[in-house]
């Protein structure tokens, strides 16, 4: 739902009632994961999308009969092979699709109005949401956010961040939903959590789903070149926060890179260690000049960034690779420099450039080959392996591995 969140904030500040559909859970070959959604408002506007076309009539029916019935549902789809017609999804995946109408008066309004609030605002948040148990909490929603409670805040304290809304249970399961939700937080993802009714973690009659919003990717582009225009560009299409940082002025102008969030006169390695980075950060280094890039790649290399690429010949990079060597990096730091950066597609014009390293940059993010899906006998969506990070999953802004089974929302 929160892939929605500038959407439909602005139909809450329009007071239109809508019914959101979230998909809860996946199993096999899905299109999309947990926490993409669809919805259709009372005069039957519809964004989103939680299958890429396969289920949507269906669901967009499902929410229309929400709207109508005032009823919070979960269904599931899947492939059938003895009907070739029937509603499912043809790839041979399943999923669990929760249907909650967001009546002008639902109870659980005000919540999501500020969980939409905040992740339209990029501000760091999460709600949490009753997909399985007893039909009175199903739909029901808690908003966990970070930071200090204010003097005077009506809002609960949890592990040092604030919650509102409520479960409709106990105070306990409030409380505990809010620490499961804080801990999903922190790692940037969204993901099941399965509890008691009474708040304990054995898992027994509840399952929540837990959608988590933060702040955007960096990506950070050393060298104003023409070939960063193209990737700047890239870049806000795949959703980063763009910085490009050069020493020259003459050529990190506003002008020349209209479409990047920050443009910043500074030497490279000197920016880089003053800037705020994290283990989804994306450093592409794009000047090919040894007085910037050593001292760049030394500090980069050395970070726990998600992804380190630089530009340039293979004579350039062995060159580069015996500098970097004589400075003191070590063959495990110099193991995770991806260069020369992108993927093998023939590129020669800037944005064929920038498209083999956008091409790279996702595949590490999701565990991808890079080689052709005609030749591949790879499911098509398969789990991340989290390839250009740790094993913990830096990427992981707001999704979860895909997983082989669904246990069942019903």
């Amino acid at each position: 739902m929160l892939d929605l969140a500038a959407e439909l904030h602005r139909w809450m500040e329009e007071g239109r009632a809508f019914a959101v559909a979230t998909v809860v859970a996946v199993g096999g070959s899905a299109p999309r994961g947990p926490g993409a959604a669809l919805a259709v408002d009372s005069e039957g506007t519809v964004i989103g999308s939680v299958s890429g076309g396969c289920v949507e009539g269906a669901v967009y029916d499902l929410c229309v009969q929400a709207l109508q019935d005032g009823e919070t549902v979960v269904e599931r789809f899947g492939y059938s092979d003895e009907d070739a017609f029937a509603v499912g999804l043809t790839c041979g995946g399943i999923i669990d699709v929760m249907v909650t109408p967001v009546g002008t008066d639902a109870p659980a309004r005000p919540v999501l109005r500020s969980a939409l609030s905040a992740a339209a605002r990029d501000e760091p948040a999460a709600v949490a949401r009753v997909v399985r148990g007893p039909a009175e909490l199903l739909g029901t929603a808690l908003l966990v956010r970070p930071g200090e409670v204010r003097r005077g805040s009506s809002r609960a304290e949890s592990g040092g961040g604030t919650h509102e809304g409520g479960l409709g249970g106990q105070a306990e399961l409030d409380r505990t939903v809010a620490g499961e939700a804080r801990a999903l937080l922190d790692a940037g993802r969204t993901g099941t959590v399965e509890l008691s009714a009474d708040g304990s973690r054995c898992p027994g009659g509840l399952t929540l789903l837990v959608e988590s919003s933060v702040p955007p990717p960096r990506m950070i582009v050393f060298g104003a070149v023409d070939f960063a225009a193209a990737l700047v560009r890239v870049g806000k299409f795949l959703g980063y926060h763009v910085t490009v940082c050069d020493a020259r002025p003459v050529f990190a102008t506003r002008a020349r890179f209209p479409e990047a969030d920050d443009v910043v006169v500074d030497w490279p390695h000197r920016y880089l260690r003053g800037t705020a980075t994290d283990a989804r950060t994306v450093l592409c280094v794009l000047t090919h000049d040894a007085k910037f890039d050593v001292p760049l790649l030394e500090a980069a290399l050395r970070m726990p960034v998600a992804f380190v690429g630089a530009l340039g010949s293979r004579r350039t990079h062995a060159d580069r690779d015996r500098r970097l060597r004589e400075v003191g990096l070590t063959d495990r730091e110099l193991a995770r420099l991806r260069s020369p950066i992108g993927l093998d597609l023939g590129a020669r014009t800037p944005e064929e450039t920038a498209l083999s390293i956008a091409a790279e940059i996702v595949a590490a993010r999701r565990g991808g080959t890079g080689t052709p899906l005609t030749t591949s006998g790879r499911p098509i969506h398969h789990e991340e392996t989290h390839g250009a990070g740790t094993s913990s999953g830096p990427w992981a802004r707001s999704t979860v591995p895909t997983r082989s089974s669904v246990p069942s929302l019903r």
